[in-house]
């Protein structure tokens, strides 16, 4: 079991799903944590759900950059400095490319690419030399899957953005890397604005076309996460699947 006392963590969409998971594994690994949500209700229950003195849980829209500065600013004052950044915030929404909308288009891109770039970028001054970075992306980050146009765009440029500062931080040893989960039983699985019967039938389409024939489990992308984040420590700039084989070109 990871010895992680002393750490600290900070978690952008730590409320729900995969970010709170992760949380939850920083916290039983002895760290203390700060993950943001932009749902009331959502960072009221991550409060709930945690309910502990190293956990602290804040509004914050990561798609506001006057709340990412006000973000870092409050990381300043709770934890000085700290040793792990997690960019987990975003969204996704499947639409034809023929349907998008300009406010559509910059939602995805405010949120997944935009906010992630300049969350990282202010709370850079914090983290600590020979720290870590993750970021969620998504298998969609180098697939051609239908519907998924501004989405797959948004964390593919993500995705580069990341890569480029893995470069950028060697010489702090800080260590960025991604994960890009596949089909994960999330409270939306992974689309928003999706009604209880999309989210079945977007269920049994990915139990049917991932390799391994289920969903991965919340905890298990969070295992991914701290291992890029903790014990990966020859690793930099890489991309972590976990996805049951569905990106990996499988013939059984």
């Amino acid at each position: 079991m990871r010895n992680l006392v002393g750490k600290k963590a900070v978690i952008t969409g730590g409320t729900h799903g995969m970010g709170l998971a992760v949380g939850k594994a920083l916290l039983a690994a002895g760290a203390e944590v700060l993950l943001t949500g932009r749902n009331p209700a959502n960072v009221e229950a991550a409060r709930l759900a945690l309910a502990d003195e190293r956990a602290r849980v804040l509004i914050s829209d990561s798609a506001d950059l006057g709340a990412i500065d006000q973000l870092a600013e409050t990381v300043r004052e709770q934890f000085g400095r700290f040793d792990f950044l997690h960019i987990n915030a975003g969204l996704s929404a499947l639409q034809p490319i023929a349907e998008v909308t300009e406010a559509d288009y910059d939602l995805a891109f405010n949120l997944n690419t935009k906010g992630a770039f300049f969350a990282t970028q202010r709370l850079l001054p914090l983290l600590v030399d020979g720290g870590s970075i993750v970021f969620t992306s998504s298998i969609a980050d180098e697939s051609g899957t239908a519907g998924m146009g501004v989405y797959s765009a948004s964390k593919a440029a993500m995705r580069s953005f990341a890569k480029v500062l893995a470069a950028e931080l060697l010489p702090r040893a800080i260590r960025v890397n991604v994960v890009s989960p596949g089909f994960i039983d999330t409270p939306t699985m992974g689309v928003a604005g999706a009604s209880a019967a999309e989210r079945e039938e977007f269920r049994r389409i990915g139990d049917a076309v991932t390799p391994m024939h289920r969903h991965g489990t919340v905890d298990e992308v969070a295992n991914a996460v701290l291992f890029l984040g903790f014990d990966a420590t020859f690793t930099t700039g890489a991309r972590f699947t976990v996805d049951g084989g569905l990106g990996q070109d499988l013939a059984p």
